[in-house]
Order: structure tokens, then sequence, then C-alpha cells
């Protein structure tokens, strides 16, 4: 399959991914700290809610080891690339880079906008509204990589790649040196896949469930407050898909560039 891209800009383009990699490595203190609030939110939620969010949480689960009713349609990201009138993956990973970005960033803006939407929404209701609103909000950002994935030519069908969402989800919830683990474990990430030693992996997705929630933190508390908590959720989810999907296209985007130099060293366009 011919490349579109030379050599040169692809290198260009994943310097431009590594500078961004590095700006991920510094953490505010106030984040730091902002995790401690879900401890005491815990102990006064009602039990009938904190049962409903077990439930939601083991649904995302589900999703990780079987797929499920986070999978979206392959169809609706498809026409996105019109006029090209593409129809599978095949054809997708043979668009141009500049066409995958173009349907990713139109991805991210719609899901940032109905992120807000729904952040306003659960601002209303206080607590019994907040507790809700995580998972809703997690189910969204599955939603996000995945549509991400598509848009560069990945499979989210895939239990690999569906571990690769997953580690999506941990990196922007984590702290310094558990973003510079995450990208360090991805570096190999096709390596692994292929090895079949990725698979693994999935155990810990309830820790990173509990790690995305806990890092909202003081933010979302800000949700409570009668009014303005309708300006905060819509503020704070609009914000979190947005760091979700820059995560996933920068990452994913590193993925399809390096494959792409892989094969074209493959093919001796490198010499």
């Amino acid at each position: 399959m011919p490349i579109i891209e030379s050599a040169e800009v692809l290198e260009k383009e994943l310097r431009k991914i590594e500078k961004w990699e590095k700006s991920q490595k510094g953490l505010w203190f106030w984040e730091k700290i902002g995790r401690i609030p879900f401890a005491l939110l815990d102990k006064i939620t009602p039990k009938f809610i904190q049962d409903k969010i077990g439930v939601v949480i083991d649904e995302l689960g589900s999703y990780i080891q079987t797929g499920g009713q986070y999978l979206i349609s392959e169809r609706m990201i498809f026409k996105k690339f019109n006029p090209e009138n593409v129809t599978n993956l095949e054809e997708v990973r043979r668009l141009p880079l500049e066409k995958m970005d173009h349907v990713a960033e139109e991805i991210r803006n719609s899901r940032e906008k109905a992120a807000a939407i729904q952040g306003a929404t659960t601002g209303i209701g206080g607590i019994f509204t907040l507790v809700i609103d995580i998972p809703v909000l997690l189910g969204l950002s599955l939603k996000v990589l995945q549509e991400i994935a598509l848009s560069y030519g990945f499979d989210p069908k895939e239990k690999s790649e569906r571990v690769f969402i997953v580690k999506c989800l941990q990196f922007t919830s984590s702290d310094v040196v558990g973003k510079k683990a995450i990208l360090e474990e991805l570096t190999d990430f096709n390596a692994e896949k292929r090895s079949g030693r990725i698979i693994s992996q999935l155990q810990g997705w309830r820790e990173v469930v509990a790690t995305y929630r806990d890092h909202f933190g003081w933010k979302k508390l800000f949700q409570l407050v009668p009014i303005a908590g309708i300006v905060f959720g819509a503020m704070i989810n609009r914000s979190s898909i947005q760091d979700v999907a820059e995560t996933g296209i920068m990452l994913y985007r590193k993925r399809r560039i390096l494959e792409r130099l892989h094969e074209k060293e493959e093919l001796g366009e490198l010499l």
C-alpha cells in the first residue's frame, strides 16, 4: 500500500506528539490533593445510590472484557470521511493523516458540547445527580475514544484496542509517575499486541475506573453549589472530555505515524 506522507513529514509530526507527551508530565499541586473529597463524599452518599454506581461501573468492566453497549457504529464515523466514500477500516488506513486528524477533531468538538450539556444537567440536582454523573461521563469518555480509534483506522471491537482505550483513560487521570509509566508501556504496544501479553493488563480495569473517578476531586464538588453547579458542571465535563479526546488523538495518531514509518522502512523508502 503506498503511503501518502513522506518520511520527513511523518517524523515532523511524531516530534510534535513527543513534545506534547513531555508537556503532560507536570502536575499542579491542587490536582494532587483534589482526590481527597471523594473519600468524604462516599460516606454521605446513600447506599442505594452507591449500589447504582457499582452496577454502572460493572457494566464498564463488561465493556473492557467483552465489548458491550459502549461500542459505537462504524458507519457513522465512516460517513464523516465523505466524499471519500469510505466503507471500511482498511480504506480509512489508506487515507492521508490530515483527513484522519480532521475527523478526529470533529469528533472531539461534538463530544465536548455533549459533555457540557450533560454536566449542566447533572449540576442541577446536587449530590443525587453528581454521583450518577461520574459513570455517565466515563461512558461518554469510552465512546469518544472508540470514535477516535476508528478515525485513525483502529478497531475498538478488538480486545487489545479496548486495552489501549483503558490506558488512554488511565493516562488522563494519572500523576506524573503514572503518565511516564503508561507512555513507556504504550511505546511498544504494537509489539505487545502481536505477542498477546498486553491482554493481561485488563485485570486492573476497576482500579483505572476508581482512579479516573477520584481524579475529579474538588472540581466535581463545585457542582454541589446551587445554581452555580450548572455552570461548573458544564465547564468541568467539557474540560474532562477535551482532555480524554486530546489524549486519544495524540496516542492513536502516534501509533498510525509509527506504523507508516515502519512500513516505509520495510519498503526501503527511508534509504
